[in-house]
């Protein structure tokens, strides 16, 4: 009887979809391994095959990032055919009507960034008016610009060695870079907790983060052409960078979720003291939602930035010679990872919860800003090259 319970548990966690989806993603390491082993060290054949594993997992738990990462796959794939039909030519994205237009790595990107400022309108306007219609329009919008944000980076890697050999490099290398990769982890993060908790009403409040990311990449681009692809100094030349930045970068968009997601319990909070009949409340999710997203949110970003902590601190000793120098970055990260470890302890020891916990996180991300951005601007030091 146990053991049939547990074939039928098995046959239905694991679909057919699944063990596609498993065949693919490690027929296409292997692949990729036997495309570009003579330019990997072993290193980087554990990050290539450990990512598989990673993804194989994620698509398991959650079904919509196989379709996503389909689309993504296809796309990419498709402008980088259309390079090849053209012999590799960097200049084809500016007489090639797709690449010019739509799936070049700048253009994918700038149609990301309007529809990130778009959706986050949508967003807005369907909580307002109630709108179901308007609400998965905006689910759609904020898929497509994750789909085009990570189509942009993925095609970026490509051009970078199109451009030239000793340019290429994978696309979480530059500030330009991580941005993107931010903008579109959090939005793949804030559209599970959508699909889990069958809500849409936060959608408006996460995006405004994007939308200010979104503005920063724009003057960043506008301004100091950010988006060209230019050779990586020495001290970025390294294995390390493709699993420290993404892990990190992870955690900034729990963290920014949180912030988020506690803006609009303190907006609630708000409506039921002054307003209590106000139609908002309806449409806002129950406290104990919030609440349970915020904690979840920090949560996972906790554990991925604590991961990424320990990752860069090996790769300072080998890059510098000592797991820690006090570097500002350093000092900084320490700190954020003090917050929030102290919002954890709080919330699971005390049980605090509530406004409380959502200002603490809506604190914790200025924080999380200062070490990610603002230490890069007003100070120095061996992470100097991380200057604007």
């Amino acid at each position: 009887m146990d053991m049939t319970i547990k074939k039928q548990t098995f046959l239905e966690i694991f679909t057919p979809r699944d063990i596609i989806w498993t065949l693919a993603l490690f027929i296409g390491s292997i692949i990729a391994w036997q495309v570009y082993q003579d330019q990997m060290d072993i290193y980087e054949v554990y990050i290539l095959f450990g990512t598989a594993l990673s993804a194989v997992w994620l698509g398991w738990y959650w079904r919509s990032f196989q379709t996503f990462s389909y689309v993504v796959t296809a796309i990419s794939l498709l402008a980088i055919w259309m390079y090849a039909r053209n012999d590799f030519d960097y200049e084809a994205q500016n007489h090639v009507f797709l690449l010019k237009y739509l799936i070049s790595s700048q253009a994918a990107i700038m149609w990301m960034n309007f529809l990130v400022l778009v959706v986050t309108v949508t967003y807005f306007f369907a909580l307002f008016r109630d709108s179901a219609f308007v609400y998965k329009l905006s689910t759609f919008i904020a898929w497509t610009a994750a789909t085009l944000g990570f189509v942009g980076l993925m095609v970026r890697w490509k051009e970078s060695h199109i451009i030239h050999p000793d340019f290429g490099h994978i696309p979480v290398s530059t500030l330009y870079e991580v941005f993107i990769l931010f903008i579109v982890m959090t939005i793949l993060m804030y559209l599970y907790y959508e699909q889990k908790f069958k809500t849409r009403a936060m959608g408006g409040f996460v995006m405004i983060v994007m939308s200010i990311s979104v503005l920063f990449v724009l003057w960043y681009v506008f301004d100091r052409q950010a988006h060209e692809i230019q050779p990586l100094i020495p001290a970025l030349q390294s294995w390390w960078m493709k699993i420290h930045v993404p892990t990190n970068f992870i955690g900034y968009g729990g963290f920014s979720i949180a912030a988020m997601v506690g803006l609009a319990m303190l907006l609630r909070l708000s409506i039921e003291k002054r307003s209590p009949n106000n139609k908002l409340l309806t449409a806002l999710p129950s406290h104990q939602i919030m609440d349970d997203i915020m904690y979840r949110a920090i949560a996972i970003g906790f554990a991925f930035f604590t991961i990424a902590t320990i990752l860069g601190a090996m790769w300072a000793a080998e890059a510098w010679g000592g797991y820690w120098s006090w570097d500002p970055k350093e000092t900084w990260a320490l700190i954020v990872w003090l917050n929030y470890a102290a919002w954890l302890h709080i919330r699971m020891t005390k049980g605090w919860h509530g406004a409380p916990m959502a200002w603490w996180a809506i604190v914790g991300l200025f924080i999380t800003t200062f070490a990610f951005l603002g230490v890069n601007i007003f100070l120095s030091g061996l992470h100097s090259y991380g200057e604007l």
